[in-house]
Formats: C-alpha cells, sequence, structure tokens
C-alpha cells in the first residue's frame, strides 16, 4: 500500500470568462490530495492520511476520494471549514493560488498512533507541511515512516504566501531530506528554495526529479542524469500535473528499490510521468488520467 499525507482543499477556478471577476467554479484540490486520487485511477493500492472537514466540501473531497478506489481509513474528521484556494490561471495554462486557510481542518491533522501493515511507501508535501500545528504532525509521520524502512517521497509543492520565514522554512526542508528516498521538485520549487540537486542528493534521497514544464522531466541520481521531453498536448491549465507525476513516479517504482534502477529505467519511468502529467494538463482542473489513458505513448513536444 501506499499512503499519501497531506491536505485536501477546493480549488477555486475561473470558468474561462474574460475579466478579473469571471465565476469561480469548485473543484476538489490540494497536491497530496490529487497525487492520491491520481495513485487510485492508475490502479495502485492506495490510502489517503489526513483531516477533512464534515462541511458539504469535506463530503465531496471524501466521496472524490472512494470514487477514485483510495482507501479512507486513516481520514480524519471535524467540523473546521475546508481550505480554499482560488487559482488565477496565466495565458500558458500555469496556476497561481491564494489561499483560505485560518482555523480550516487540514491544520488539526494529529500523528496517526500508526499506520496499516503492509506501507511500503509515504508521500508528503506542498501546504500540509508549512502549516502548523499539522505541520509538525506531517514531519513527526515523515520520520517515522522512514525509520521503519518505508520509502518517502517529498514534494515541496512550495507556496511562497503560506510561508512567513523563508529562511526557517528553508532549514526545515534540510532537515527533511535525510529521512527522503525521492524528492520531486519543479524548477521554480529549486529556485525558491535555492540549493542545488547536487546538494540535496549529498543530504540523503537516492534520486531528484526535477519537473521542467514544457522542457519536461530531468532525474539525477549519485551516478547519472536523464531527461525525457513533455509531451504535445493542448495545455488548458497544468493544475494537478505536478501531482500527477508524483503518482507515476510512485506507481511505476512499485517495489523497484530506486538505488537499483538503471539510466534506461528512469527514461522509461520518466516518459510514463510524463504521459499521464500531459493528460492532466488537457483537462481543466485537477483531472489525472486513469490507467486506460497511458497505454498508448503521444508524440513529443515541440522543443
Amino acid at each position: 500500500m501506499i499512503v499519501v499525507a497531506g491536505e485536501s482543499l477546493i480549488d477555486l477556478v475561473p470558468d474561462g470568462a474574460p475579466g478579473p471577476l469571471a465565476p469561480l467554479l469548485p473543484r476538489p484540490g490540494g497536491g497530496p490530495f490529487n497525487t492520491a486520487v491520481a495513485l487510485g485511477r492508475l490502479g495502485a493500492d492506495v490510502a489517503f492520511c489526513s483531516r477533512v472537514s464534515t462541511d458539504a466540501f469535506g463530503e465531496v473531497l471524501v466521496e472524490r476520494l472512494r470514487t477514485a478506489g483510495v482507501a479512507t481509513g486513516l481520514v480524519q474528521r471535524g467540523p473546521e471549514p475546508t481550505t480554499l484556494a482560488v487559482a488565477s490561471v496565466g495565458p500558458d495554462g500555469s496556476a497561481r493560488y491564494g489561499f483560505y486557510v485560518e482555523g480550516t481542518a487540514d491544520r488539526l491533522f494529529a500523528l496517526p498512533e500508526r499506520l496499516p501493515d503492509g506501507v511500503r511507501a509515504v508521500a508528503f508535501g506542498t501546504c500540509s507541511l508549512a502549516l502548523e500545528p499539522g505541520a509538525s504532525a506531517y514531519e513527526a509521520l515523515l520520520r517515522r515512516s522512514s525509520r521503519a524502512g518505508a520509502f518517502t517521497l517529498l514534494d515541496p509543492n512550495v507556496r511562497p504566501g503560506l510561508i512567513p520565514d523563508a529562511d526557517a522554512y528553508r532549514e526545515r526542508f534540510a532537515g527533511w531530506l535525510p529521512y527522503v528516498s525521492l524528492l520531486k521538485l519543479s524548477e521554480e520549487d529549486a529556485a525558491w528554495l535555492g540549493g542545488s540537486p547536487e546538494e540535496w542528493l549529498a543530504a540523503g534521497p537516492a534520486a531528484v526529479v526535477l519537473t521542467r514544464g514544457a522542457a519536461g522531466l530531468t532525474v539525477l541520481t549519485p551516478g547519472y542524469e536523464v531527461s525525457v521531453p513533455a509531451v504535445r498536448v493542448r495545455v488548458v491549465d497544468t493544475i494537478g500535473a505536478g501531482d500527477t507525476v508524483n503518482a507515476a513516479l510512485l506507481h511505476g517504482l512499485a517495489d523497484r528499490p530506486v538505488s537499483g534502477l538503471s539510466a534506461t529505467d528512469w527514461r522509461e519511468l520518466l516518459a510514463y510521468a510524463a504521459r499521464a502529467a500531459a493528460v492532466t494538463c488537457s483537462r481543466a482542473g485537477a483531472e489525472p488520467p486513469y490507467a486506460r489513458e497511458l497505454r498508448e505513448p503521444r508524440e513529443p513536444a515541440e522543443r
């Protein structure tokens, strides 16, 4: 089983009408939530670990998990409101967010006593590792899972507007790396964090995967670097694309140790992740693909 730990929320996405006051459409979202849904759609044995509101939005979020085949036994429930993220989509489909997070349910996540038997991987990231008091509980789960021998994936998915002290966050990020098996982040995240893949590899992860938008994906390991192009697609928006990459990597790795992958293995895995992300980018909001949609490879993107 794969456990995805982190927030769920509601993205308020423009409906495509012109102007700053275009109507907003509510869509289920949140980086870890999207990753869990994507894993479920790919056919993985996956569970979501979070705290979700009992309000109407929270009911929609839990139902979406169940519909995707995601186990919800690790989901804590509470009467606090659901986090809202207001998205603005640029001409290239890229998304920026404003968040409403005060007093919301996912911030009150508590460290579970234990995870189910048979957990092989645990994934973390995004707002959940930046907002207290839940951030400390997620961090404790990361450290505990790593010490127990689980594969751990970290996608910081940095939201600067939610980080009051950038230097303190960067120091905390560095403290997570010894407990991380695979670090995945965007070029924008890497630039904001200010380090280098070589430094991060030396701190603990077996591999670092960089997403580079239309330029594709790159993995760096202690022995080699491999890149694959993006996939040609008409981009509606990029919401959930990085989360889909997380899911594709976790699903594709299965029980294979990252340290044992060859350059050819990584090229195949990154190409699979690129195809999955392309499907998500072709749709409005975070709508990751089903396994059947990835059976036919698409053409490489123009570079």
